[in-house]
């Protein structure tokens, strides 16, 4: 692999693990780049961009692109500017807040199928060992995972999820996000057309807002795998406009 080519950094998001990357992972990897996909802790955005960004530190050396899916665009818009050398990022169906949004207050009137009065007919509440007070996880219900988050993929698979989310907290969705990282820094955003999760009038809106390069997808809020190809090539993008960009620093 040449020097000049950064490390890609994965960043899952909620009701999923590193895993859900896989389709994403193999390709590039064939290509001889560096793929690392670090667990997501998926219990509040403070924490968990935190931990992000001390696993860059730690796990990196040299320009990085960093990857989010869902939640996690919410973590590396707050991870991005803590550690390591982030050259890029790339958002994949992904919340991409301002400073002081939530992930409740971005889908908020969006006609999301998450955003509903009563949370309980679409998610499954439990608590947890150690959970700051009022906090609690949250599950997707499996008919939500059938016709709102995955819809697009096999019976089997959408069942697999359901057996195998991890569930996030309800804090990761009301922390208010910090200075975003795409202010300062180039981005990618991959649009699904038939997200459910985060309808795509949203992520138009927040995309053009990150001044990102879009693609958009006919795709679930799972296109990272119904649909890897297209994460694939805007990764493949930044990586390239980041290889660019260190050889002509010299």
């Amino acid at each position: 692999m040449p020097e000049s080519n950064p490390t890609i950094v994965l960043v899952h998001g909620a009701w999923a693990d590193a895993s859900s990357w896989n389709a994403v992972i193999t390709p590039l990897q064939a290509e001889g780049l560096t793929v690392l996909a670090p667990p997501n802790l998926l219990r509040g955005l403070t924490e968990d961009s935190a931990y992000i960004a001390s696993f860059l530190a730690q796990r990196t050396s040299g320009p990085v692109v960093l990857v989010g899916h869902s939640y996690g665009g919410a973590v590396i818009t707050n991870a991005a500017h803590q550690a390591g050398d982030v050259r890029a990022l790339v958002y994949v169906d992904a919340f991409i807040p301002d400073e002081g949004e939530t992930v409740v207050s971005i889908l908020e009137g969006s006609g999301s199928a998450l955003a509903v009065a009563d949370p309980t007919t679409v998610l499954d509440i439990a608590g947890y060992p150690g959970a700051p007070e009022g906090a609690a996880e949250a599950f997707l219900k499996p008919e939500t995972v059938h016709t709102a988050f995955a819809q697009d993929l096999s019976e089997a698979e959408r069942d697999t999820i359901v057996a195998t989310q991890r569930p996030a907290s309800f804090v990761a969705n009301v922390t208010p996000s910090g200075p975003p990282a795409w202010k300062s820094i180039p981005s990618w955003a991959v649009l699904a057309t038939e997200d459910r999760v985060i309808p795509i009038g949203t992520k138009r809106r927040l995309a053009e807002r990150a001044g990102a390069t879009v693609t958009e997808v006919d795709a679930s809020h799972v296109s990272l795998v119904s649909h890897p190809q297209v994460t694939i090539d805007a990764i493949r993008a930044a990586v390239a406009a980041v290889a660019a960009e260190s050889v002509a620093a010299g």
